[in-house]
Parts: structure tokens; sequence; C-alpha cells
């Protein structure tokens, strides 16, 4: 306890109570220590409990705090748990966590101060979409600023990180700038000095956040981060991609950003050649585009184009698979998302579900369309073949097998997963251009079909089914003006949920226009 007890909250002499919404790995039980710490170093009394979410993230754990100045020999009485409508300041470690503060009432206009981070990390529900399941974080910003007496929101994640420390020392910096509690910037960071651990990183951050609050203490925030496109180099040293991009540089500029990305995915797929197929068969769009005026409309038929076949020709097989979790990049991405510290070790066990579908198809056209054929043959070897793997890359026996089916990448184009794809691609692309001479919209939402093709063994399998169902519909709707409207809700509602049950319903709908 040091120093002269600070002066009693404004309003008539009380408590002060705060509720901390944080996920598990967000340090909000080290943001409550900090708080009760802070407030009995301040001569306060102060209480927290906590009620922790049923697992990671279905829902977070509430952690609740409440302080009170001293009032002689009277010791307060403190409650444990958050009460809707009597909470002076809400502290949210993640947006969509504001807005259910926001629905279980502990935000109020007439009291409570909201100090939430705006970056996303998507909940389960979110993430089982097959589509864009992603909540709209408008929504919650506009619910917040009707229901909360004063807002402070901002990326207080990706600040913290950029100081090299962790969330709550962030979120305690914009409390310490909210003057929610009457104690001195001082007393704050004493708090985190006593705490011993990480003590500059955390001291950094907290200023950094505390001079963000006071400077700009609500930031815009978008649904989705803003696509960074790097145009082709001029010169690379190396004859076969100097002329890709050449030739991409004769595309519409409009174009060009997103034939780049697809041209550097198909380089990673395979090879320069592969590239130099996806550019020729964008060239024949780009030129009927340009005929019938696709500048005035920015082109989006051949951006389109170049956006869904690059997404088809750089399909998931196996080998794609099983060269991605061999990547060094992989492996710097997971250390970094665990927060592993430099020297420790980290291991990772990958889930393989390959069936002997995935096993024809990697193998050579004739030979796995011959097991095909066989039905006796296929059910032995489903016997071997279809069961759950679980395969740990830093071991050597790991390693080397995912390296053995990594190998067969560049030989992928024998391979009879190959030949159907790029005869799956043709029929697409070819029912795109007649669509296109029907209706320049429908063309293009033609193209955007390809999205619900994604992913390999049963991913794979669903996705094709309710493409060639969205597919089924197009003979109906190219003779309505509305047709292109009405195919890109099929589509949408194809990536609604996993079992089509939204596209039964649109499918319907779409038979009796």
């Amino acid at each position: 306890m040091t120093g002269a007890p600070a002066r009693w909250p404004e309003g008539g002499g009380g408590r002060i109570s705060i509720a901390i919404l944080a996920m598990g790995g967000q340090g909000g039980g080290v943001l409550a220590d900090w708080i009760v710490t802070l407030a009995e170093r301040q001569g306060w009394a102060a209480q927290s409990t906590s009620v922790p979410g049923v697992a990671q993230r279905t829902g977070a754990t509430i952690y609740y705090i409440e302080t009170a100045p001293p009032r002689g020999d009277a010791l307060p009485v403190l409650a444990l748990m958050p009460t809707p409508g009597d909470v002076d300041c809400v502290m949210a470690a993640e947006l969509m966590e504001a807005g259910r503060s926001v629905l279980r009432g502990l935000v109020t206009p007439d009291r409570t101060t909201l100090i939430a981070s705006t970056h996303r990390a998507p909940a389960v529900v979110e993430k089982q979409a097959p589509g864009d399941g992603v909540a709209d974080p408008h929504a919650v910003v506009t619910a917040t600023d009707f229901a909360a007496k004063r807002v402070i929101a901002f990326d207080m994640e990706q600040l913290a990180k950029s100081n090299g420390s962790v969330i709550s020392a962030t979120m305690l910096g914009a409390l310490a700038a909210a003057e929610v509690l009457p104690f001195p910037r001082e007393a704050f960071e004493a708090t985190i000095r006593a705490g011993g651990t990480g003590v500059e990183a955390s001291l950094r951050a907290f200023a950094a956040a505390l001079a963000q609050a006071k400077a700009k203490p609500v930031e815009p925030v978008q649904r989705f981060p803003q696509k960074k496109f790097v145009a082709w180099p001029a010169a690379t040293g190396n004859a076969e991609f100097d002329e890709l991009g050449v030739r991409i540089g004769r595309f519409p500029a409009e174009a060009r950003p997103m034939i780049a990305a697809g041209a550097r995915k198909l380089v990673d797929h395979l090879d320069a050649a592969y590239a130099g197929e996806y550019l020729d068969r964008l060239a024949e769009f780009a030129e009927a585009d340009r005929a019938v005026g696709g500048a005035a409309r920015g082109f989006a038929f051949t951006v389109a184009a170049a956006k869904y076949l690059a997404g088809a020709m750089a399909y998931d097989d196996l080998p794609r698979v099983a060269d991605l979790k061999l990547r060094a990049g992989r492996q710097t991405r997971v250390r970094r998302e665990v927060g592993a510290n430099e020297g420790s070790i980290v291991t990772t066990t990958e889930y393989f579900h390959p069936r002997v579908e995935e096993m024809c198809a990697t193998l050579p056209a004739k030979f796995g369309a011959w097991i095909e054929a066989r039905p006796r043959l296929v059910a032995r070897l489903r016997k071997v073949v279809d069961r759950g793997r679980r395969i740990s890359p830093n071991t050597i026996s790991g390693y080397l097998m995912l390296a053995l089916v990594a190998q067969q990448g560049p030989k992928r184009r024998g391979s009879l997963r190959h030949v159907r794809e790029m005869a799956h691609i043709e029929a697409w692309l070819d029912a795109a251009k007649a669509a296109f001479g029907v209706d320049y919209d429908l063309g293009v939402a033609v193209l955007g079909c390809r999205r619900l093709v994604k992913g390999y063994s049963d991913t794979h399998a669903r996705g094709l089914s309710k493409f060639d169902r969205v597919m089924g519909a197009l003979p109906l709707l190219k003779a309505r003006a509305d047709g292109a409207v009405w195919l890109d809700r099929l589509t949408r509602a194809a990536l609604a949920d996993e079992k089509g049950v939204a596209l039964d319903g649109v499918l319907k709908t779409v038979a009796t226009l």
C-alpha cells in the first residue's frame, strides 16, 4: 500500500465496478490482477472474481472487479458478479465480446465506459460456415455507440504486438486514459513494474495505448483487411518470369494486380509454364471484355476471371497440402501464433483423412481410373486408406512421409486429378462465356460460382456437389433480366451452411420464377 488514499469517485462515494471479457490466452486474469493490485496499493479495498467460458472460443471468461475507497473502520460489501445496469466500465479484449456485453445489459448509456479492442478472433460458428461466416463488426459499433456513455475502441492487440507485449498491457493503458479509476499514471506503471515479468515491453505497450486513447480514442473498423497487391517485378533475372511480366502488362490496368497475384499463385503451385496457360485463357476473356465496352465497368469480367480461374487451377490435392505443411514459413507462423520464445521447442501434429479417391487422383490418370473402375479392389483399399492419420513433421518418419507425397506435386500434370480438374475448368469457362454473351453481369456471376469448389477429400466433394446444383439452375436464369442477382443468391446460399439447407430453399424459389 503506497501513498494517501485517492479521492472518492465522483457522483457520490461508492464502489467502482469493472467487468473484463477476455478469451483464453488474452491475459484477462493478468489484467484483473493488475487492477486489484493497483487499487490496493492506493489504499482501496478490492476483490475480483471470474466466471469461465465453456471453452477457449465458445465463451469468454468474465472477470469482475469491485473496488471502493476506505471509509473509516467500515468494510465495504462487494458483489461477486456484474449486474446489468450496474457496471462502471466494461473492458472487452475482442470486438464481438463488446457486442455480447451490450446484449447482456452490462453496458448502459448513463453509466458505462466501454473499452474494446477492435481486432477479431472469429468464433467457432463463424469458422464453420463454408463461405464468409464472419459477423458484421459495424453492427457492433452501431450498438455500442448507442449503448455506452463513452467508448474507447481501437486495435489494442496489434498495438501490443508492435511493442512486443500482450493485449492486457494496452487495455490497462486505455483504462488509465479513461480515468475510470482516480489513480495517477505513475500508480499504473508502478503496478506493472511490481509484476516483474516483461516489464519494459508492457510499459511500452501501456504508454502507447494511453497516448492512442487520448489522441484518437475511436478508430473505424473494417470487416475485411485491405487487400495488398504486389506488382509483378520489371526484371527478375529469369527469362520465363520476365516473359510472364511482359504478358501481364498487356492486360487492362484494372486487372493487372489480380492477374499478377494469380500468376504468382500458379508459379508456386506448379511452374511458370502453368502460369502461362493461365494467361492464355485470360487473354480470350480480356479481349471479349474489351469488345463489349468492359472498360466502363472496370473490366469486371476479366478481374473475376483472373481471381477465380487462379483459384481453380491451384486446386488442393494431397501433394499441395503436404508441401504447405512442410514449409518453413508455416513453422514461423505457428511459433508466432502460440507466442513461443526464441529457443523454445514447438511441435505440431497434422491431421489427414484421405480417401481412396484422393489416392487414385494422385496416381497417373490411366492407372487411377483403372483402380476406380474395379469396385472390389476399391473396397479392399478403403480398409487400408480411408482412416484418419496424425503425422508430426517434426519427426523423421513424419517429415519423410510428407516429403514423399509433396514430391509428387511437380508431376501432377499427368495425374487423374489434374485431368479431371482441367476438364471441369473448361466446362465452367465455356458456361461463363455463353452467359457473358447473353448478359455481362450473368457472366461475372457464373465465374463467381467457382468459389464453391475448394479443398480436397470430403470438403471438395461437397463443394463440387453444390457447384453442380447451382449451375444446374443457370438455364432457368438466362432469360431473366435479374438472372445474375438470382445466381449470386444461389451461390451465397450454398456458402451459408455445410449441408446446403439454405441452397435447397433458394433453389425451390428459383423453380417457381
